[in-house]
């Protein structure tokens, strides 16, 4: 038998091959940086498409800011701006926040509409909220916020984590 040749490690098990290297999966990348910078991070971090928003107050811990995301926390209060003018809202807004902190509430619901009855179909509500959630003068009350979950209201509405 020309050109075989005898096995000298009878029983053992061939050397495995050795490991390639890991291929750089770039659209995963890009996804770990944008869970990141929804993750809010740094200052007041203020996330936003055109449906979801978000908001973190600096050093929030992410497990809680994930946990808001997903509905976690009960609502212990709720606000409808349905209606109300820009001032009357904001004015709502701060009472309603006021209040619920002097309740020792932790978290509660702002529906503000999606404004697909409003002029244009533009949330004007939604905007301005978002922009109310992380001022000083109603931010210094909240925690976090983010668009709530489609049963309690989806991107109508957020969940506001109020400071202890």
């Amino acid at each position: 038998m020309d050109g075989v040749q005898q096995l000298t490690n009878r029983g053992e098990a061939p050397a495995p091959n050795p490991r390639l290297p890991a291929i750089i999966d770039e659209n995963a990348e890009a996804l770990a940086q944008l869970s990141e910078l929804v993750a809010g991070q740094g200052d007041f971090d203020v996330t936003g498409t055109d449906e979801y928003i978000e908001g973190a107050s600096p050093g929030i811990d992410r497990n809680l800011l994930r946990a808001l995301r997903r509905g976690d926390f009960a609502i212990q209060g709720q606000l409808d701006l349905h209606g109300k003018t820009q001032n009357e809202a904001r004015d709502a807004l701060e009472r309603f926040l006021g209040d619920s902190r002097r309740a020792k509430q932790r978290c509660v619901l702002v529906v503000h509409g999606r404004g697909l009855n409003s002029k244009d179909q533009i949330p004007v509500l939604k905007e301005r909220l978002k922009g109310w959630l992380s001022e000083k003068r109603i931010g210094r009350m909240v925690l976090a916020f983010a668009s709530a979950r489609p049963q309690d209201g989806g991107t109508g509405a957020v969940y506001v984590l109020l400071r202890r």
